[in-house]
C-alpha cells in the first residue's frame, strides 16, 4: 500500500480519457470470458462512502449485464436467516461466461454485523475460520476470485457524508445504519484488521485501493482487474447491415396517429 496520497486529485478530462481506454479493454475481456467460459467473482468491500458504487458503475457501464452481473443482496429474509450463512451468496456464484460483482458480500459478517452486534462473537469467530475454506473451494472449482477493499480516510469520509446530507440526489445513500456506523470509525478499523488477518490468504488475497480520490481509485481498480484476469483480444468479423426489403411496404407511421404519445415537454 502506498504511504503517501497523490498531491492533487485527478482532473476530469484526464480521468475520462484513461477510463475510455480501460473500458475498451473491458469489452475485450468480456468477449474472452464468454468465449472461454471463465467464471469470475469480484468482491467490493470498504468503509461507508469509500466509492464502491461509483467504481462498480465505471466498471460496468459499457459492458453487457449478461456477462457483468452485479449482486447487491438485501437484508436476509427470515427463511434465509435459518439457512447456512453463506448459502444465499453461493447461489449467486458465477456460471461459465459470467463475471459476478458483489457490492458487499459475505464479509458483512466480519464488518457491520460484528460491529453492530447483529451476530454473536462465536458466529463471528466461526465465520473467520470457515471463510478461507469456502473461498478455497470456489477457487479450486475454477472461479477467479478478486477481493478489493476501498479505503477512504476519516476526513474524506466525513466530507462525503456531509455532501450526501445536503444533496437531494444522494440522500438515499444515507441510511440510519450508515449514520449509526459513522461514529464507530475505530471499531470498524479493528474489525477490518481482524478480517484481513484471517482471510488474506494465498488463494484469495485482498488488494487495497486508496479511494480519497475517486477517479484515481476507479482507474486503479479496473486496471488491476484487467491485469489479474489473463485475456486475449478476440478478432470479430466486421458487422455489415443487410439491405432492408421493401416488400410489403406501407405507411407505418400513419398507423400510430391513433395512439397516445407522451407529452413532448422538452
Amino acid at each position: 500500500m502506498p504511504a503517501d496520497k497523490p498531491a492533487e486529485k485527478m482532473k476530469r478530462k484526464d480521468y475520462e480519457k484513461e477510463l475510455e481506454k480501460l473500458q475498451v479493454e473491458l469489452c475485450h475481456l468480456q468477449e474472452w470470458v464468454k468465449a472461454e467460459k471463465l467464471k469470475v467473482m469480484i468482491i467490493f468491500e470498504g468503509r461507508d462512502a469509500a466509492g464502491k458504487g461509483g467504481t462498480i458503475k465505471a466498471l460496468t457501464e459499457k459492458v453487457s449485464p449478461r456477462v457483468f452481473r452485479v449482486c447487491a443482496l438485501p437484508a436476509p429474509s427470515d427463511r434465509q436467516k435459518s439457512q447456512l450463512f453463506m448459502q444465499r451468496y453461493i447461489e449467486q456464484f458465477p456460471a461459465g461466461g459470467e463475471i459476478v460483482i458483489f457490492d458487499r458480500s459475505w464479509y458483512n459478517r466480519a464488518g457491520v454485523e460484528y460491529v453492530m452486534g447483529f451476530c454473536s462473537p462465536a458466529e463471528h469467530k466461526r465465520f473467520l475460520e470457515l471463510c478461507p475454506l469456502v473461498e478455497k473451494f470456489a477457487v479450486d472449482a475454477g472461479i477467479v476470485l478478486i477481493k478489493l477493499w476501498l479505503e477512504v480516510g476519516m476526513e474524506e469520509q466525513e466530507r462525503r457524508f456531509e455532501a450526501r446530507i445536503e444533496d437531494p440526489l444522494r440522500q438515499w445513500k444515507l441510511s440510519p445504519m450508515d449514520t449509526e456506523s459513522f461514529g464507530r470509525w475505530y471499531d470498524y478499523s479493528r474489525a477490518r484488521d481482524l478480517m484481513f488477518e484471517a482471510t488474506d490468504t494465498k488463494h484469495a488475497p485482498w488488494r487495497l485501493i486508496r479511494s480519497d480520490d475517486k477517479r484515481r481509485a476507479r482507474l486503479n481498480v479496473i486496471s488491476h482487474i484487467l491485469k489479474t484476469i489473463p485475456y486475449k483480444k478476440i478478432a470479430r468479423d466486421k458487422i455489415k447491415l443487410p439491405k432492408r426489403t421493401h416488400k410489403g411496404r406501407y405507411n407505418d407511421q400513419a398507423s400510430l396517429r391513433r395512439m397516445k404519445f407522451v407529452e413532448e415537454r422538452y
